[in-house]
């Protein structure tokens, strides 16, 4: 049998018949390719990836994990001030490496990295071209190539910078449909802050349900400006008052399992 590869819905007997009855499946394939986009995106949003050492979800807010090059592991600021504290500094937490002591060593630690697939070492280099740090240079085009390959791979964060790259036109043109679908691969992939600039892109457009349905996604799963978003919606009549109590306690609940004494003293460093 020869399945329809958009829509996967439809079975041929074989090649020339799926060749043949292509126009007159044609709109309904494309009807149905578009309705599992809607409901992959509006799917509950992923739980944010794990910290290798505590197993806890990585949190949202400014103190973002570290990617280390010795051994591709993106770390929470909790164990890694807890590995200071005990330990010293000078050492990854995760694998007790001795951090590099040039660019030339961590771009070179990355680039074995990569040569493994790891996406967070594609994603990590694309940001050193796209700042022109590190001993690199700023090269805008390298970096946006970094980012599709790390986003390809599994980094939501890196098909995150990408709608920011067309968002803002940095080393392409402006163009903010593409910025729309990298952000939407983005959140699909687990990123709140690329859910939240989605709501965003759908309210300046006046599609109110759409905005409320994305940042009542992204405040469930932790994202404190989302959750002001759905209180703003809420004053607004536009959110319910059970549909806030909801989302209000899936926050807390997700704030909760991203919490640490660890990451608590972190944040207060």
């Amino acid at each position: 049998m020869n399945t329809c590869n958009k829509c996967q819905s439809v079975k041929y007997c074989n090649a020339a018949c799926k060749k043949k009855h292509r126009t007159k499946h044609k709109k309904a394939c494309e009807r149905r390719v578009a309705e599992l986009h809607e409901e992959a995106l509006f799917k509950e949003h992923p739980p944010n990836e794990e910290c290798p050492i505590c197993f806890l979800p990585h949190p949202h807010d400014e103190k973002r994990p570290i990617f280390h090059s010795c051994c591709g592991k993106v770390i929470c600021m909790g164990c890694m001030y807890t590995m200071r504290e005990s330990e010293g500094v000078g050492l990854c937490p995760f694998c007790r490496t001795p951090h590099a002591t040039s660019n030339e060593e961590m771009i070179n630690q990355t680039k074995i990295l990569m040569g493994k697939g790891n996406a967070y070492a594609y994603h990590h280099l694309a940001g050193r071209y796209a700042q022109g740090i590190r001993g690199l240079p700023q090269d805008r085009q390298k970096a946006n190539e970094l980012y599709l390959k790390a986003g390809e791979l599994g980094c939501a964060d890196a098909y995150f910078n990408l709608g920011i790259v067309y968002a803002c036109g940095e080393g392409v043109e402006v163009d903010i449909k593409k910025s729309k679908h990298y952000f939407e691969l983005a959140a699909m992939g687990g990123n709140a802050e690329a859910r939240q600039n989605l709501g965003a892109l759908e309210g300046r457009a006046d599609n109110w349900e759409r905005a409320v349905k994305h940042w009542s996604l992204a405040a469930r799963a932790g994202y404190k400006k989302s959750l002001d978003q759905v209180k703003k919606g809420y004053k607004l009549g536009l959110v319910t008052k059970d549909e806030y109590a909801n989302t209000l306690r899936a926050y807390h609940e997700r704030q909760k399992e991203m919490k640490s004494d660890a990451r608590v003293k972190a944040a207060a460093s």
